[in-house]
């Protein structure tokens, strides 16, 4: 069976400077990174930062943005979700809280879904919480990953597709990226690059796609939980993130297909035990109706740390993008963690695309 690739898309990225950083409160000692994004009901745009106190104790503020689109201005409301679950709490070193969240509004539900990161006693794990007007939250709990074949564990980076699509087996779904993690990166710091590194592609730490029955979350939201399939939907590549890829923004609508920025992960060796670490943005295009089939992924980082604010912070060299909010069908701005201790903003443009036929058996 054919169907349309892309070959190329034009992209811009201008970076529009710094949206958040600590203001000095002891809820911030640590940062204010990594924000979902979001228009509510009456036009506001809303940011849910991971806003982190000492001992990386995170929590997920609520954010208004007011004035001109060109010149916005950032005012703190208070929080959308602090740690209180039994799954949000530890005692060992660490931390624990609530970490990273992604909001998409799902027509669907007539609801606005915000997955994040639970960091609680068994690890990260993805939990998911809903809300009527971007400013209440309520939690569902933790997704769900027992079904047979599922990949279960620590896992991270969620974030929803905002319409129904089909899944590899063709079920009507609602679907979500997500990351299982693997202990050997999470744990070993420098001393996991050669062994990442080592370990065929398709086996380091990748982008899934999860798919919950459309029907059964109808029926009872509380279903949202219950994950039904997974498939790898973007690996590490060599040309750059060769340690692992995650999720970034919710994916947009766009005349291609559902484009979203996902982050990828490169490292190098210096020596005498030492190491870094570097955090880019690339685009990634999925198909309309069956996003496991990849349209485009750009062949190179599209966002790399670059400033003093990017390369220098809680992690250096970090840029992590979170939140997309459409300005037109083809402009956006997007929001992303800086050195996970600021929050960035940005413009991106997208321009022409290249099209071409491919089998989609093979994709």
């Amino acid at each position: 069976m054919e169907s349309m690739g892309l070959a190329s898309l034009e992209a811009t990225v201008s970076r529009l400077g710094t949206a958040l950083e600590p203001n000095g409160a002891a809820d911030e000692a640590d940062g204010i990174l990594n924000p979902a994004a979001t228009l509510v009901r009456d036009g506001r745009l809303l940011l849910y930062p991971r806003v982190v106190a000492a001992g990386n104790v995170s929590r997920i503020g609520i954010v208004e943005a007011r004035g001109s689109e060109a010149a916005p201005v950032f005012r703190r409301l208070g929080y959308a979700l602090e740690p209180h679950e039994s799954y949000e709490l530890r005692t060992v070193p660490g931390g624990y809280g609530c970490e990273d969240p992604r909001v998409t509004f799902v027509p669907a539900l007539d609801r606005f879904v915000m997955a994040y990161t639970a960091f609680g006693p068994r690890g990260p794990r993805i939990a998911f919480a809903l809300s009527k007007d971007g400013f209440e939250w309520e939690r569902l709990g933790l997704a769900d990953f027992s079904a047979p074949g599922l990949p279960s564990g620590d896992d991270k980076d969620a974030a929803f597709f905002p319409e129904p699509v089909l899944s590899p087996k063709g079920v009507p779904s609602l679907a979500f990226y997500h990351r299982p993690m693997l202990h050997v990166s999470a744990l070993d710091g420098c001393a996991s690059i050669p062994i990442v590194l080592g370990m065929p592609v398709s086996e380091r730490e990748s982008t899934r796609i999860a798919y919950v029955p459309l029907d059964a979350a109808l029926h009872d939201v509380r279903n949202l939980l219950r994950v039904a399939e997974s498939v790898v939907v973007l690996t590490p590549e060599a040309d750059w993130g060769a340690i692992k890829t995650g999720a970034g923004t919710p994916p947009v609508a766009i005349d291609e297909g559902w484009l979203s920025l996902f982050h990828a992960v490169d490292a190098e060796l210096l020596g005498a035990g030492d190491c870094a670490f570097r955090y880019s943005a690339g685009i990634v295009v999925h198909d309309r109706e069956r996003p496991h089939l990849v349209r485009y992924r750009s062949p190179r980082p599209i966002l790399t740390p670059q400033s003093d604010e990017e390369r220098r912070g809680t992690v250096n060299d970090v840029v992590f993008p979170t939140g997309m909010v459409p300005l037109s069908a083809r402009a956006f701005d997007v929001y992303y963690g800086m050195a996970d201790e600021r929050v960035g903003r940005a413009r991106l443009a997208l321009g022409a695309a290249v099209v071409v036929a491919e089998d989609e058996s093979a994709a």
